[in-house]
């Protein structure tokens, strides 16, 4: 399940690409099958333990080549182990709400993009973040959680200010603002509700079949539940 758009981002082979807060890795797999040189980046051990393994295993059985650029590291958002002007292509899915000091983190994702290169930043959108923050303080309250809810406004502003300028922006995932207000109502750690087991099928069913029934449905809903706020930028020359 992709939230940002490849074509708006522009990636093209052979650019540098850096994935932040890459998580299980999936924006860093779909960048790597467009043949771009990809380092996947995440502060928990586990989860860049899980890419590396899934790199290995995409080489294996031939998705991608052995002789393909692409690693995995652990490492501090407000630190990048990396050169200034080290990427073309930035990506940051669902990671600057965790990240208390975001402003700091922004500023460090600026610094490694090369002038006229492209960021995607993606957050959890205001409206259907709010009914989940009043719905449960578990959703957010809890080690790691999420420590702010974005305004597109604050957002776009915060990263103008380390010099980034806003070209497009969208919504995606209207299907999962549902799922998440039910799972708060019924309490998030209940995965075994009837009703959220049923509501989890048929999102597994969207993402696994793309059945044009819901990909219409989630583009139509999109401007008004999705549940993810999309914005691209870019680095002056």
């Amino acid at each position: 399940m992709l939230t940002v758009d490849y074509t708006k981002l522009g990636v093209r082979p052979g650019e540098r690409l850096l994935d932040l807060g890459c998580g299980g890795g999936r924006h860093a797999y779909q960048a790597l099958r467009l043949g771009a040189r990809v380092v996947a980046l995440d502060a928990g051990g586990g989860e860049v333990t899980q890419v590396r393994n899934t790199l290995a295993a995409m080489a294996d059985t031939g998705e991608i080549d052995d002789g393909d650029e692409a690693g995995a590291v652990q490492g501090d958002a407000l630190r990048l182990p990396f050169a200034d002007g080290a990427f073309d292509r930035v990506i940051a899915a669902e990671v600057l709400e965790h990240i208390p000091a975001d402003t700091e983190a922004m500023a460090e994702l600026a610094r490694v993009l090369r002038p006229g290169g492209t960021m995607a930043v993606t957050v959890p959108r205001f409206g259907p973040e709010l009914v989940n923050w009043a719905l449960s303080h578990q959703y957010h309250d809890v080690p790691g959680g999420h420590v702010r809810i974005y305004r597109r406004s604050l957002l776009v502003d915060r990263l103008r200010r380390v010099g980034l300028r806003l070209e497009a922006s969208h919504h995606a995932h209207a299907l999962h603002s549902p799922y998440w207000w039910l799972k708060c109502l019924v309490g998030v750690q209940r995965d075994r509700h009837p009703l959220v087991r049923a509501y989890h099928r048929l999102l597994v069913w969207d993402i696994t079949s793309a059945p044009r029934l819901t990909r219409t449905a989630e583009h139509l809903l999109n401007p008004v539940l999705g549940k993810s706020l999309v914005v691209y930028l870019r680095k002056p020359a």
